[in-house]
């Protein structure tokens, strides 16, 4: 696959900033004319990534998220959110269904989120170095696609 266009955002780990996120990579999805369901889609796997960098690594100060954003030219989409916070000792637990380390407030989806709205789910993780979610989507052709 060639790479057709990329992004590149850092923002402090505040949950204000969730948003801006969200619309970031609805906005650089946009160009390739996705459904109102694949942006959706989209919003709310970068939404569940972002968020648990913010929860998760850096649960007690402000870091920094790195997000970045490919579209190949198949028409695919890659989303990567990094973290350079606490990291996760286990990700295959991590990755359960229901499994957080969040509190009672919060319910352990996200992974299984991500997951079910992508693709392709890729999470690389070193405690005390923070954590690397890649996330794909391929796009369904439509008028105006970037090919």
């Amino acid at each position: 696959m060639i790479t057709v266009n990329y992004i590149n955002i850092e923002i402090p780990s505040k949950s204000t900033n969730e948003g801006l996120a969200r619309s970031a990579a609805a906005c650089f999805a946009a160009q390739l004319d996705p459904t109102l369901e694949e942006l959706n889609d989209i919003k709310t796997a970068v939404s569940e990534a972002v968020t648990n960098s913010i929860v998760h690594a850096y649960p007690e100060t402000i870091g920094k998220i790195s997000i970045k954003g490919k579209i190949f030219d198949d028409n695919t989409l890659e989303i990567t959110v990094r973290d350079w916070g606490r990291g996760i000792s286990d990700v295959k637990q991590a990755m359960q269904p229901m499994y957080t380390t969040g509190g009672d407030e919060r319910s352990g989806m996200g992974f299984t989120i991500m997951e079910s709205f992508m693709d392709k789910l890729r999470v690389k993780s070193t405690e005390g170095k923070g954590t690397t979610v890649t996330m794909r989507r391929r796009l369904s052709y439509r008028a105006g696609n970037i090919r």
